[in-house]
């Protein structure tokens, strides 16, 4: 009897163990993968933080070099930066670390903007003096056209109904820009670096315009004179006009800001200076230039 007890008692015992390490195996299990997920979580945090690092950088090489700035402090945040990008890529991503580097860099994005905004000054400056002096050559241009095919009588009546009903444009740029594989589009003074190139612009406000839908067509034209993008022509009265791209807009006498992207080959993307000019209709509205190193 008591042989049989000892029996049922070990058989139980070893129940137990079984059981015991079935949870164990299950548990080590589970473990094991949620720390594979931490650290593939951790590294993909890394790859980011990497990438955002090259960002900044590439943002200061364009802001110094595409302007000549030589401003000590944009060179020594930079500086900075490139240290900061090799020890993330020297480091082994845990928690602690990558809440660091996300301090570091928000600090740094900070820093960028006040440094940038001192930048942008002067560079603004220069592009509105440059917009003003082209729009100032546009309509000396015309008033000259007019003077020539009609009296001075004429020419007043007529400038004042043209200037009462058509829709100007203003603030044109031109800017290259990349369009990343996620649909991201960031702006470059570099042709090497650019897949398009990008106009925008505002219409003005007319009360006794025409209301409804306007064609605007935009040119690019680059240091070869070649016409980027479709290439494609439209015939008006006045004439023929080769465009880059058009796009149509829903005009409602107030102000509306238009964006157009013009498609590029890489033989046409080229260092030098690029003439922009948009149209509605076969009438020219806006003008202006911008360079790529």
């Amino acid at each position: 009897m008591t042989t049989e007890n000892n029996s049922a008692k070990f058989k139980v015992l070893i129940g137990i163990l079984s059981a015991l390490l079935i949870a164990l195996a299950v548990y080590t299990v589970t473990l094991y993968n949620d720390s594979k997920n931490t650290v593939s979580g951790l590294e993909q945090q890394k790859a980011d933080i990497e990438d955002e690092l090259e960002d900044l950088i590439a943002n200061y090489d364009e802001v110094i070099q595409d302007n000549e700035l030589k401003d000590k402090d944009l060179l020594a945040a930079r500086e900075r930066i490139e240290l900061l990008l090799d020890s993330v890529k020297d480091a082994e991503a845990n928690v602690a670390l990558i809440e660091r580097y996300k301090a570091e860099i928000g600090r740094l994005k900070q820093e960028r903007k006040v440094l940038f905004r001192k930048a942008d000054s002067l560079i603004a400056a220069n592009k509105q003096l440059s917009l003003e002096r082209d729009s100032t050559n546009v309509v000396l241009n015309e008033t000259i056209r007019v003077v020539d095919s009609v009296s001075e009588q004429n020419i007043a009546m007529a400038e004042t109904i043209k200037k009462g009903s058509i829709v100007n444009a203003v603030d044109l740029r031109g800017e290259a820009v990349i369009v990343r594989s996620s649909g991201k589009i960031v702006d470059t003074r570099r042709s090497s670096r650019a897949d398009k190139v990008r106009a925008c612009f505002t219409l003005t406000p007319n009360d006794i315009a025409e209301k409804g839908d306007r064609l605007l067509y935009v040119q690019v034209i680059n240091p070869k004179n070649n016409l980027l993008g479709k290439k494609a022509t439209m015939e008006f009265e006045e004439g023929t006009l080769n465009y880059s791209e058009a796009t149509k807009v829903f005009y409602e006498n107030e102000e509306l800001d238009v964006c157009i992207l013009v498609d590029a080959l890489e033989d046409d993307l080229i260092e030098g200076r690029y003439t922009i000019n948009v149209f509605d209709g076969s009438r020219q509205i806006a003008t202006t230039t911008m360079e790529l190193k």
